[in-house]
């Protein structure tokens, strides 16, 4: 066991270290530029199109027919935040913090600027190369994007084949680690230490409720999400937004202290200069990652199987969930935190002896009381619940890339069972290697998003000139021209 976690913090240290970080931020950064800064540019258009657009367009919350097997825009939305909103947006920032220092919360959001940019190639990139599986249901991902579009490359058809497959492999371990076995593990830990209930009671309850679900389908996923995470978002927002203005006075000393520890203008923990923009830096850019997951290709695989045409459509809606997830949850978790006193601003150095989750709880309990510990097990159960429900698909896309549509029912049963086992065992090399096949799974999605960033860019610009600048007479960029063929030659054949 100590060699496995040895050669495991090996492999970890390279995939997460400097060379990859910058490979994640670039790929934002490049993306941004081609783009032409359309997370900016185009803010009010695409705030309007999908946080706005619930409140005044009915087709994107509208249900699909039952025998219809897309989801609604607004329900690949809630289940793609379902899986990335999780015991990072908590643990991970509270981690952070403990480590990096207030100035890593500038570099989450940095992280998330160009995120955004680099999850909406990634949705783009799903809807304009995904295809229909033999039941009607649109399946997509960085593993047709690789084989369709950089295997399309002159001399890069195997190295497409050969990603795509290395990514889907990836992809499945991952969902039994960071989707399923350690998000469990935080439910039993936090509902043992709040509650007392025991851990065993929590995985098998826990894996009857999953299993009704799950077993449901991608629809029924997607109808419990669309009520499940506006519902966990709201409450946990309204609770951190409590903590804050309770302590009101603080919130100018803490933005100061997050751009003074950015720059090392304050040492972390009493450290070198030097020592605090490392840490920062590195612990902010790897809990943006880790939290709102773009550049791993994850959650194009569930806002692939919208009932989308346009792919910009779809990737706006990606913009928005890198947003909702670290500009709004992961920052007001960092201001609860901050606000409430566990932390020296003008050090960073931790004045509490908590760490992770227990930070957390202990900023709540220190203004709401026992009640405070309370809201942040519930919350922890909500989070990290839904991120199981989220990951579900992620792995079973993989699984059905791999081995087939009918072969999902193993995987799910699979998936399912584990969850007891992830109440029940210590989970502190699960953890390890989770971090591992999350950067394994980035590694071949960013070189499909780089390699087609061109495709990216001009769909972008076809998208802008027809409905910002209003060239309308230009046609729709909706799928790569073999698949548009096959899909006319579907409808043709129905009428």
């Amino acid at each position: 066991m100590k060699l496995i976690e040895e050669i495991n913090s090996a492999i970890n240290n390279f995939v997460w270290g400097l060379p990859m970080l910058i490979l994640l931020v670039g790929t934002g950064i490049l993306m941004t530029v081609l783009t032409r800064f359309f997370q900016v540019t185009h803010i009010k258009h695409w705030f309007s199109h999908t946080l706005g657009g619930i409140f005044k367009n009915r087709h994107i919350t509208a249900h699909t027919p039952g025998h219809d097997r897309q989801i609604s825009q607004f329900q690949s939305l809630c289940t793609a935040l379902a899986a990335t909103i999780g015991t990072g947006n908590i643990a991970g920032v509270a981690a952070a913090l403990a480590t990096g220092g207030p100035g890593a919360i500038f570099w989450m959001w940095v992280v998330a600027f160009f995120g955004m940019m680099t999850n909406y190639s990634e949705n783009v990139l799903g809807i304009y190369y995904r295809r229909k599986n033999s039941e009607g249901e649109w399946c997509g991902g960085a593993m047709y994007y690789l084989k369709d579009g950089l295997g399309s490359k002159k001399g890069c058809k195997q190295l497409g084949v050969v990603l795509a497959v290395l990514f889907s492999i990836f992809c499945i371990l991952a969902s039994f680690g960071i989707g399923n076995m350690s998000q469990i593990n935080s439910i039993a830990v936090n509902l043992n230490s709040v509650f007392k209930i025991p851990y065993v009671v929590t995985g098998v309850g826990l894996m009857i409720i999953a299993a009704l679900v799950i077993l449901g389908g991608l629809k029924r996923i997607a109808s419990v999400t669309e009520k499940l995470v506006p519902f966990m978002a709201v409450l946990y927002v309204v609770g951190c937004l409590i903590i804050v203005f309770s302590h009101a006075g603080r919130i100018g000393p803490v933005f100061v202290s997050i751009f003074k520890g950015a720059f090392g203008l304050k040492a972390v923990g009493g450290g070198i200069v030097g020592s605090g923009i490392s840490a920062a830096l590195t612990w902010g850019m790897k809990r943006g990652v880790f939290s709102n997951e773009a550049g791993l290709g994850s959650s194009v695989m569930v806002h692939s199987a919208s009932n989308v045409k346009e792919p910009v459509r779809q990737g706006m809606w990606g913009i928005f969930e890198v947003f909702a997830d670290t500009i709004v949850v992961c920052t007001l978790t960092a201001l609860a935190v901050l606000t409430s006193g566990v932390m020296d601003l003008n050090t960073g150095e931790m004045i509490s002896k908590a760490e992770k989750t227990a930070l957390v709880a202990e900023s709540f309990e220190g203004t709401l009381g026992v009640a405070g510990g309370w809201f942040i097990a519930v919350a922890i159960t909500l989070f990290a619940f839904s991120t199981v429900l989220g990951w579900s698909i992620y792995g079973s896309k993989a699984f059905e890339y791999l081995f087939g549509t009918k072969a999902i029912i193993v995987y799910k049963l699979i998936f399912v069972v584990f969850i007891v086992f992830g109440a029940t065992m210590d989970l502190s090399l699960a953890w390890d290697l989770s971090d591992t096949f999350n950067g394994l799974m980035a590694m071949p999605n960013l070189i499909g998003v780089i390699a087609l960033s061109g495709t990216v860019m001009k769909i972008t610009k076809n998208y802008v000139d027809r409905h910002i600048k209003g060239e309308n007479e230009k046609p729709m960029f909706s799928a790569i021209p073999e698949i548009q063929i096959e899909m006319e030659k579907r409808k043709d054949d129905a009428e």
